[in-house]
């Protein structure tokens, strides 16, 4: 069945709170991109490495709430459970 589904991630204006905040922080960090895999776990890699190596100065505040949250602690995890692979390929489409 996992290949069935595919993930899909807007990478734009992001904010440090979560979608489900009620009230959450305004966006601070410009857009990274849309992403998309059939793997849950290479996909979220994929989105925490673009927000680290990107250009963008407002990053620091999201890589901290990533961070203080042990945010790459679940991606490790969800690999041990074997939901997904951290390991990707970065395809980009014009």
């Amino acid at each position: 069945m996992r290949g069935n589904i595919l993930y899909i991630s807007v990478a734009n204006n992001l904010s440090v709170d979560c979608d489900c905040d009620s009230s959450p922080e305004d966006p601070r960090m410009g857009d990274i991109g849309i992403l998309a895999s059939l793997d849950p776990v290479a996909l979220d890699r994929a989105c925490t490495d673009l927000v680290r190596s990107s250009d963008d100065h407002w990053k620091i505040h999201l890589i901290e709430r990533i961070d203080s949250r042990h945010g790459m602690h679940t991606l490790y995890h969800a690999e041990a459970l074997g939901i997904g692979n951290q390991k990707y390929e970065l395809v980009e489409l014009d």
